[in-house]
């Protein structure tokens, strides 16, 4: 029964640091690499992440700045960032990429907002899965465990449950605050 409980618990946990990093790449207005981390660009005939093929630093609060490995690069980097669309036109000198980041309108800010529920949505319906998932599996196996037994895991499962959609919650609320106050 155990193994069950264990293995809900790492579902949620890997849940919400799958929302951590998708929240990253949420844009408050403030510079920060993670911004990029989606970003895919065509290297050498292989698509690689754009911190795989650069060094991406904060020179300023507002200001990205990519330095390129490999000169030939730069171009197919700038395009990669602007087909993108994340609202960011990039500029180089030949071998640095700088990307200023825009302030945000109201209403980017309303549209940032709804994607970052989204996103807490999303990964509470994951949480839930997983709860679902172990109890199945427990009920399937009932005629191994009593009544009791089924009944305090589901008690468990629940409360577990509970605790990582608290802490989705959270991290949602803290992010839209980030996103609204800048």
């Amino acid at each position: 029964m155990e193994q069950y409980y264990n293995s809900a618990q790492e579902k949620m946990e890997q849940t919400v640091v799958a929302l951590k990093k998708d929240l990253g790449t949420v844009s408050t207005g403030r510079a920060n690499p993670s911004l990029l981390d989606t970003i895919r660009v065509d290297c050498y005939g292989s698509l690689m992440p754009l911190n795989q093929v650069s060094n991406i630093t904060v020179p300023e609060s507002t200001t990205l700045s990519i330095q390129v490995w490999d000169k030939s690069m730069v171009s197919v980097i700038e395009k990669a960032i602007i087909n993108a669309n994340l609202g960011f036109n990039p500029m180089s000198d030949g071998q640095i990429v700088r990307i200023n980041i825009p302030k945000l309108s109201e209403e980017r800010r309303k549209e940032l907002c709804k994607l970052v529920r989204k996103y807490g949505e999303d990964k509470k319906i994951s949480i839930r899965n997983a709860r679902r998932d172990s109890i199945d599996e427990i009920k399937k196996r009932k005629d191994e465990f009593s009544e009791d037994d089924v009944h305090k895991f589901t008690d468990r499962v629940q409360k577990l449950t509970d605790d990582h959609t608290s802490k989705v919650d959270e991290l949602v609320s803290v992010k839209e605050k980030d996103i609204i106050t800048i």
